[in-house]
């Protein structure tokens, strides 16, 4: 197979073509998908189908759910890659990406976003059901159209409103075990969009410099540092708020609540610590922590929403 070989040609000059192999070529195609991304948002699906179900799914619905919406999430990625080349390839967090090293060509991961992006539609509507086929559709319509195309370019808030396309999964899985949604997803959809701004925006914050050399208006690029960190806290205080209220919506038993409240306040803590650091001119920020801390948090919350109902039935 071949490639071309940008990181050894010169600025200004034509590429030049090399050969790779097969397993490179694959790992290639497998990175358009982001698959660190691709896991959080499986993270939340299958926990979301127990509550939903009230116990344990079925396995096979489980299943099909979460290849429709790792294709999903992978073709939506994949479009992501594709549109935002030209900026990957200045970027110096990006310059490893497959579209920027040439193991997969533009024309090549056009197509292996649409084929996946039409996989995954079809594969919902014929597995699981049109409800769940019609959201995941919306989710990489929204995330490749509004957030690469519109938001990200034009405005800070694009990580609050271009996050809802990551919010798309709970209520995908939702759908797929009732056929129909209410405000126990709707409430889980709201953690994950409340969730989204202080965990990307502590990232930003570590590549600040990167995003202002593309001209990417993310926060850190345009407000300081210690604006950063308090809108970091005021929507980590938020997601914990919406948090609890599955608790009374959701019925959700001790397990749960104790779960959100003591990842809640660590998370909150951190956040703090974050904004301390960031009205301090010479102190050192590190926000890769609260970055990571969030990761952590998400998981815990949904690892608790996929539990506790099943702890009735073991007791």
């Amino acid at each position: 197979m071949t490639a071309i070989d940008t990181r050894s040609t010169p600025a200004g000059e034509r590429p030049t073509w090399r050969r790779i192999g097969v397993k490179r070529k694959v790992r290639a195609y497998v990175s358009l998908t982001k698959p660190r991304v691709m896991e959080l948002l499986l993270v939340t699906t299958a926990p979301t189908m127990f509550l939903a179900q009230g116990g344990i799914p079925n396995l096979w619905l489980v299943a099909a759910t979460l290849i429709g919406g790792a294709l999903s999430a992978g073709s939506a990625s994949s479009f992501n890659c594709y549109i935002d080349r030209d900026i990957d390839r200045q970027m110096k967090r990006t310059a490893d990406r497959a579209l920027v090293t040439g193991d997969v060509t533009d024309r090549e991961a056009l197509v292996f976003s649409y084929v996946m992006g039409v996989a995954s539609t079809i594969w919902l509507a014929l597995t699981v059901n049109l409800l769940a086929a019609a959201l995941s559709l919306f989710a990489i319509l929204f995330y490749v159209v509004v957030y690469t195309l519109w938001l990200k370019r034009r405005t800070p808030q694009n990580i609050v409103w271009g996050g809802i396309a990551g919010c798309m999964p709970v209520l995908i899985g939702w759908a797929a075990v009732t056929g129909t949604l209410g405000w126990a997803p709707l409430i889980l959809f709201g953690i994950i969009f409340l969730w989204t701004p202080p965990h990307y925006w502590p990232l930003s914050m570590r590549y600040r410099d990167d995003y202002a050399s593309v001209k990417v208006p993310m926060l850190a690029v345009v407000r300081g540092r210690a604006h950063v960190g308090l809108q970091v806290i005021l929507y980590a205080w938020a997601t914990v708020a919406c948090s609890l209220l599955l608790v009374p919506v959701a019925h959700m038993g001790v397990f749960y609540t104790v779960v959100a409240l003591a990842a809640g306040a660590w998370f909150i803590v951190e956040s703090h610590r974050l904004y301390g650091r960031a009205i301090q001119p010479v102190a050192e920020v590190k926000p890769m922590k609260v970055f990571f801390a969030s990761i952590t948090y998400l998981t815990l919350i949904f690892l608790a929403v996929g539990i506790d109902p099943l702890l009735p039935h073991l007791l």
